[in-house]
């Protein structure tokens, strides 16, 4: 409006006064009904926004009200993948929670077992020589043990990648080493254990990958009679060198197969033997996952199990 009446004050050679009045006058009319106009247009958006900052929750991002420009639109937009992001980030921590959430349940379930059987040791020592006593309390404190050890590895799935170091690890050191660990259960059970002599090396993280091992040698010791065998090959592909671990044992039923890796599943051997715990092998799935291996299972009812893990040729 300045520059209009410069430009009429310009132009004009005497009495431009009152064009400039009738101009500014105009305008501030014109400009007037066009803020009014654009208040009413905007306020039932606005009202809707500020009661939405002042009592809503971020649940409340899907029913903004609809924009009045593309500005709004652009901002509705980002909110709402917002809001998206944030509903599957709940989503996920609520599905984690449960999943905790039940396997603390069935971890307590499982380690008031051996703690209920040393009790039961205690009361029944009468003619009992203190060895085969010790050597009981040993068994129970060793299944207490790995259910600690369990619950302490899935308690650090979520923060794996602050928790591993990828290096050149021997796999038959690691497998022996692993196997120390249960050589009580392979002597009592008279399970033979066999693995080739020649040493070869992977990449992995050797506490992590001696847990996993470690689940699936306990597995197999689960279902495998007295007298049977469980033993290690390593063989070779032009891309993976892969960790056989085979038993004896009694086997998987052809409708389990495909669910062993599954939270909290037993099959049809556990649920009769009531010796598993459905943990093992779905953490030992996780794991060899996170760590970027594969891994896989084969079985024949009653005749044998075997468990693969390929790992990626470090000679490639």
């Amino acid at each position: 409006m300045i520059f209009i009446s410069l430009v009429i004050a310009a132009v004009s050679q005497n009495n431009y006064a009152p064009n400039i009045i009738y101009v500014n006058i105009g305008g501030l009319f014109i400009s007037a009904v066009y803020l009014v106009a654009d208040y009413f247009r905007m306020y039932p958006s606005l009202k809707t926004l500020r009661e939405l900052c002042q009592d809503g929750g971020i649940e409340n991002a899907a029913i903004f009200p609809k924009a009045n420009n593309h500005e709004q639109e652009l901002y509705y937009r980002f909110i709402k993948k917002l809001y998206l992001e944030h509903t599957k980030e709940v989503e996920k921590l609520f599905d984690e929670k449960l999943d905790y959430k039940d396997f603390i349940m069935a971890w307590i379930h499982e380690v008031k077992t051996p703690i209920t059987a040393t009790r039961l040791l205690i009361q029944n020592t009468d003619g009992k020589s203190a060895a085969y006593i010790a050597d009981l309390f040993e068994n129970e404190l060793d299944k207490i043990d790995q259910f600690v050890e369990q619950a302490l590895y899935y308690s650090r799935i979520d923060s794996f990648s602050k928790d591993y170091l990828i290096q050149e690890v021997s796999l038959n050191r690691l497998v022996k080493e692993t196997v120390k660990k249960y050589a009580k259960l392979f002597i009592e059970r008279k399970i033979t254990f066999f693995m080739r002599e020649d040493e070869v090396f992977v990449y992995s993280d050797p506490k992590w990958l001696s847990f996993i091992i470690g689940q699936i040698i306990a597995n197999s010791l689960k279902y495998t009679n007295a007298g049977g065998t469980v033993s290690f090959d390593i063989q070779h592909t032009p891309n993976t060198t892969c960790l056989v671990i085979r038993d004896t044992g009694t086997g998987i039923s052809p409708e389990d197969i495909g669910r062993v890796f599954d939270k909290g599943f037993t099959g049809s051997s556990g649920r009769i033997q009531s010796k598993s715990t459905g943990m093992g092998l779905y953490l030992a799935n996780r794991l060899v996952l996170k760590l970027g291996h594969e891994i896989e299972i084969e079985s024949k009812e009653k005749e044998f199990t075997q468990v693969i893990i390929r790992f990626l040729r470090s000679d490639l």
